[in-house]
């Protein structure tokens, strides 16, 4: 079953341009990972960014967590975030049509 990923991120007062310019590298290089279906970054209205992620499985976005690209990801970040990064894992409950009922 598929697994999807919110990571929300509030920047620091005036580092949204440099939150975004450490996410940017991080996505190209994570859309190559095995399991990887969606990894993308959204603007809040509230100055937040969110991530939606979209993985194969539970045991490829695990080996996403300890990989290389988070941590790069993660020390990029450093210093440019009001608070730490909320991740949370879904798994879809689909309803409806196939197409729509279920990212």
């Amino acid at each position: 079953m598929t697994i999807v990923v919110t990571a929300v991120f509030t920047p620091e007062d005036g580092a949204r341009g440099q939150v975004v310019a450490a996410l940017e590298p991080a996505i190209a290089e994570v859309h190559k990972e095995p399991g990887c279906l969606l990894y993308a970054i959204h603007d809040a209205p509230n100055g937040q960014i969110v991530m939606i992620e979209k993985w194969e499985s539970a045991e490829l976005l695990d080996a996403h967590g300890d990989g290389d690209a988070v941590k790069r990801l993660n020390a990029s970040l450093e210093g440019l975030l009001a608070e730490p990064a909320e991740v949370t894992r879904l798994v879809p409950i689909p309803a409806g049509t196939p197409q729509q009922g279920a990212l």
